[in-house]
């Protein structure tokens, strides 16, 4: 099983189990000398076991992004350092959070330049699933991109695009288009397709179940179909939407949504696994996968 990430929409979807903290914004203190030797240890499996399965999976991106961060396998991240680098570069920074925040919160911190991540790591039971993202999936999946200025636009528009849809109500159908590129997203290199979603990219399943299985779809990146597309949220995806180069990423920040929200509002959904006569196959899968989980 994958590690599960939060629907897009469902930001706050947790944050009624939690006591509101004292900062409006939800920020709190990472407490990163209050990690005990046995997280830091745990980092380092999930760290390492990560590293080895990335090289010619990862885009060049994320590789690029892990060198310049102070990210070690040896201990979690202190968020203060990797904020002074982000702060240089793209001008981004890393805040801590209990957990699930509330939409609005959540939007206003990317509106912000600022990455909200969780500050507790997984325990050991929990190597391959997690139903809420941990320090480990925030950090270690989305922070190395953040470096990377096409994505750290995109992030800072998704943030801005957010508050929108939800004010119009929305928000599901935007927070397909985060889910398909953000978390699950693959990109096109010339050594081939590669992976910059940090739902894939912190996941030690799904890192190879994304390129090397025969059951997924892998189809050109389209924004009104992903728009239309529904996902999972408890398994691996059906389909993984490929964009030609990160900087396809700037031409989405830059878009109104405003006239898509229109044309897509009233029209039916697609499944996760539905292929059309419309998309640009780069492979058709054989849902074997899934088919199998269904029959069981």
């Amino acid at each position: 099983m994958p590690l599960t990430v939060p629907t897009p929409e469902k930001h706050g979807a947790a944050a009624g189990a939690l006591q509101a903290p004292e900062r409006s914004d939800w920020t709190i203190d990472q407490g990163w000398e209050r990690y005990t030797a046995a997280e830091h240890a745990l980092w380092k499996l999930l760290f390492e076991r990560q590293c080895r399965l990335l090289p010619g999976r990862a885009c060049e991106a994320f590789v690029s992004g892990m060198r310049a961060l102070p990210i070690g396998g040896d201990q979690i991240p202190d968020f203060r350092r990797l904020s002074e680098v982000l702060l240089r570069h793209t001008g981004w920074q890393v805040v801590a959070v209990p957990g699930l925040v509330p939409d609005e919160v959540f939007f206003d911190h990317l509106a912000h330049r600022r990455f909200p991540a969780g500050n507790f790591l997984r325990t050991p039971d929990q190597l391959d699933y997690i139903s809420e993202p941990d320090v480990f999936h925030d950090v270690f999946g989305h922070v190395p991109m953040l470096m990377n200025p096409a994505l750290a636009d995109y992030m800072q528009a998704y943030g801005v695009g957010g508050h929108r849809a939800q004010a119009l109500g929305v928000l599901s159908k935007l927070s397909r288009v985060y889910w398909y590129t953000v978390e699950f997203g693959l990109v096109q290199q010339a050594d081939g397709v590669r992976i910059y979603g940090s739902g894939i990219a912190s996941s030690f399943k799904e890192s190879v179940f994304c390129l090397d299985d025969p059951s997924p779809n892998r189809i050109r990146f389209a924004l009104e179909r992903v728009m239309r597309t529904r996902y999972r949220i408890d398994d691996f995806q059906e389909t993984y939407f490929v964009i030609r180069d990160l900087d396809e990423l700037l031409e989405l920040a830059r878009i109104d949504f405003g006239p898509l929200y229109e044309r897509v509002q009233d029209k039916a959904d697609y499944e996760p696994g539905q292929v059309l006569a419309s998309d640009g196959l780069i492979y058709r899968g054989t849902g074997q996968y899934h088919a199998d989980k269904r029959r069981s």
